[in-house]
């Protein structure tokens, strides 16, 4: 039983793209996120996830949002700043028609706003689903 356990819990952190070695970094904990998703996390990269008070550069950012949560372009802002080149943020919200849901056409307007671009959609655990966000390449559509 604990073997399908840690089965799972990879599977969740292979839908992220995390990996052994990463830094995480975990911004809008509330108390409604999904804990196997963070266990997942900790458990495949070794490592306690990371708060808000970080100075590390972050391979990925686990951002909860929920409607109301205040403003998601500001807050993807704020998760950039640490990112690593090639880092990711993903915007873990509830998923349709649980209470705090977010549709797909604001994360997305939210992103190019904040300088992200959505890349993919997954979803993460039975009541959030996520929304893969990175910036785009250096150097794509600059003209010297």
């Amino acid at each position: 039983m604990a073997a399908e356990g840690a089965g799972q819990q990879s599977d969740i952190a292979g839908k992220l793209g995390i990996e052994p070695g990463m830094v995480v970094q975990e911004l809008g904990y509330d108390s409604d996120v999904d804990e196997a998703i963070r266990e997942a996390v900790e458990d495949v990269t070794g490592e306690e996830m990371l708060d808000e008070d970080a100075q590390e550069v972050i391979d990925v950012v686990l951002l909860w949002f929920r409607e109301g949560d205040g403003d998601l372009t500001d807050n993807l802002v704020d998760a950039r700043g640490p990112l690593a080149e090639e880092g990711v943020v993903w915007v873990l919200t509830p998923k349709t028609g649980r209470d705090g849901h977010l549709e797909p056409s604001e994360i997305a307007e939210a992103a190019g706003t904040a300088g992200l671009s959505q890349t993919s959609n997954q979803s993460v655990g039975d009541d959030w689903a996520g929304a893969r966000l990175a910036s785009p390449k250096a150097g794509k559509g600059k003209q010297r």
